[in-house]
């Protein structure tokens, strides 16, 4: 499935290098691993609880949080 997720620079850069290390074309091999590496630290209560909440919000609601969001990063401070 692709998805979009937003990263800095850095590790952008970081991403980047390390597969070329390893020889593989692009990152998402790595991007999966770290997934799989998160996911298999949750306790299954926690694991239990993040699936759950796959569909709780509505369209609206959906639409208003990505707004929301989109608004507050808006106003972040990035070092330069």
């Amino acid at each position: 499935m692709r998805t979009t997720v937003e990263i800095t620079t850095e590790q952008h850069r970081a991403l980047t290098e390390l597969a070329r290390r390893r020889g593989v074309r692009g990152f998402s091999p790595l991007v999966q691993e770290a997934i799989d590496a998160y996911l298999s630290g949750l306790d299954d209560d926690e694991l239990e609880a993040v699936l759950a909440l796959e569909g709780v919000l509505g369209d609206d609601e959906a639409e208003r949080m990505q707004a929301a969001i989109a608004e507050q990063r808006g106003q972040w401070r990035t070092v330069s």
